[in-house]
């Protein structure tokens, strides 16, 4: 007998909460379920609601079936799926909203690639092919769609609704992700996504339905949420990204770093006449910020300062990138470009030397192991 679990975050959804549960029960009676062996585990877990949703869970419980876990203090979406992830026992191990957007029947649709052995994730998009919808926020969709655009060119996946709620998960695959999540609140989406395309698992997309609440009817999601799910496909994403939008990242991250070497030159020429002096604090300090958002987002890994091999090669880097800085500075000078031209000319060359030495010297890869 095989097992789907369906992971209920809450909070403070007592209006909806008995209704989502009700739906989810439903969806034994359906034959592909029986015929496939297919029993229902539903884990509730309430993220310290306000209002009487807890209750209410606490009373539907049987701990057999329904199961129902407790945060002490508000944390987030993604810490109570977390909690969920790590209790549930089943074969396939999916998400549910307790808001009532989401019908429980289309993990039906979900399930069958994963039950047939062709997908190890399967994702529910609200936008492929549906037969009707529910019109509603533009700009929220428009922000759906980029934040899955840029997911996609980070990952290398050709999904249509990063952002959706109904993600459903072979047991191996969300357990073995689950330990590793770091976000709270709904950066989980981006950043679950990344995990299963950094494992190269097999990832089907389904279409679903989707009956969307306004803000007026309880939608928790905010603006702040986007800009936290863009950090996360940075953050998460960019250390192995495909090499194209590595690069185009770091110009970003070599843009900064330039405009920081320009702007302490220029500071430094007008306090003192010593060229060598001036511009080798200018490139100190530009490799400084330059470390500092690598790190921060590009090749993010566990730092590796303690060994002392790290500390050589990002020594040997500095080293190699300073001497051409000086010289193409020096260089340039000497051939009539203003301090100005010169400082940015060899700026530009240390973008692309700085790329290749971090990406390839002082942050190799690692490999990665499913």
């Amino acid at each position: 007998m095989k097992k789907l679990s369906l992971i209920v975050p809450i909070y403070n959804e007592e209006k909806t909460l008995l209704k989502t549960v009700d739906k989810i029960l439903e969806i034994e009676k359906e034959t592909f379920l029986k015929e496939n062996s297919i029993e229902l585990e539903i884990i509730l877990v309430d993220d310290c609601s306000t209002d009487k949703s807890k209750e209410i869970a606490e009373k539907i419980a049987d701990n057999s079936k329904i199961k129902f876990f407790a945060h002490e203090k508000n944390q987030g979406k993604g810490a109570a799926l977390k909690t969920g992830f790590m209790a549930a026992e089943g074969d396939f191990i999916g998400i549910q909203d307790a808001d009532d957007e989401y019908n429980p029947k289309d993990y039906i649709k979900l399930l069958k690639p994963l039950i047939e052995d062709r997908a190890d994730v399967c994702f529910g998009s609200r936008y492929l092919k549906q037969d009707t919808r529910r019109v509603l926020y533009f700009w929220h969709t428009c922000m759906n769609k980029f934040l899955t655009l840029l997911t996609n060119m980070y990952t290398n996946l050709d999904i249509t609704d990063m952002e959706t709620c109904y993600k459903l998960f072979k047991k191996e695959v969300i357990k073995e992700i689950a330990p590793k999540l770091k976000e709270n609140r709904f950066g989980f989406e981006p950043e679950v996504t990344i995990h299963v395309a950094k494992g190269n698992w097999r990832v089907y997309e389904s279409a679903i339905s989707y009956t969307p609440r306004t803000y007026e009817e309880g939608k928790k999601i905010k603006a702040k949420d986007g800009f936290r799910a863009l950090y996360c496909i940075f953050h998460y994403g960019a250390n192995t990204a495909p090499i194209p939008m590595q690069f185009i990242l770091y110009l970003f991250i070599g843009a900064i770093s330039a405009i920081a070497n320009i702007f302490s030159y220029m500071v430094l020429i007008n306090i003192s006449n010593n060229l060598i002096l001036n511009i080798a604090i200018a490139f100190f300090i530009s490799a400084f910020v330059n470390y500092i958002l690598c790190i921060l987002i590009l090749f993010r890994h566990k730092a590796r300062w303690n060994s002392f091999m790290e500390i050589v090669t990002y020594l040997i880097t500095l080293l190699i990138m300073g001497t051409i800085d000086y010289w193409a500075t020096f260089g340039l000078l000497t051939i009539g470009f203003g301090n100005f031209w010169s400082k940015t000319i060899s700026s530009a060359i240390g973008v692309l030397g700085n790329f290749l030495l971090r990406k390839y010297f002082v942050f190799p890869e690692k490999t990665l192991k499913k």
